[in-house]
């Protein structure tokens, strides 16, 4: 009987080499809000108030701001004198670490927490799911030919946002 041989598929998940081969500003970029991202899903997923919960806060906001300047070096999109829209974001995000810490510092919490929260969604969450777009470096290091690392890359994002839905709505509701 003739032995039958089943190749399996050994496609790689990522293909680092466009972020390898991206200028220093876009690896800059992406070493800092890469672990803003996980940090700050983990931090806005566990208790708050806490002197773990103050130090990687301060972690994540130190990251948040590297990645916005850093941002200002990119010029990737340049539909105005090397700018783009994205770059208002960049700008919103200083302004919002700025205001996130004052909040806090002033005892602020209610404030605190929605400009955290703005900051996670809006800079790198939304942010993040453009740059998974077609012709851009993220998407081309997530999809290897295949589009499943890419799908895969959006499902555990959802995930994510949907276990910190899940929370915040469980915390209103134990607190009413």
């Amino acid at each position: 009987m003739a032995e039958t041989r089943i190749e399996f598929n050994r496609m790689s998940l990522m293909n680092l080499e466009p972020l390898l081969d991206a200028p220093l500003a876009v690896q800059t970029h992406v070493a800092a809000v890469t672990p803003a991202a996980l940090l700050g899903a983990y931090t806005l997923l566990r208790p708050k108030g806490t002197p773990l919960h103050r130090l990687l806060g301060r972690i994540w906001m130190a990251l948040m701001v590297v990645t916005a300047v850093s941002s200002f070096f990119i010029h990737e999109l340049n539909l105005f004198y090397g700018f783009s829209p994205i770059h208002l974001l960049s700008i919103a995000t200083l302004f919002g670490s700025w205001n996130a810490i004052a909040a806090a510092r002033r005892g602020d919490i209610r404030l605190h927490k929605r400009i955290v929260a703005g900051l996670y969604f809006g800079g790198i969450v939304l942010a993040g799911l453009f740059t998974f777009l077609p012709g851009r470096i993220m998407h081309a290091v997530v999809s290897t030919g295949a589009e499943w690392p890419a799908a895969l890359a959006a499902a555990v994002i959802g995930s994510i946002l949907i276990a910190i839905m899940l929370r915040r709505r469980r915390g209103r509701l134990i607190a009413r």
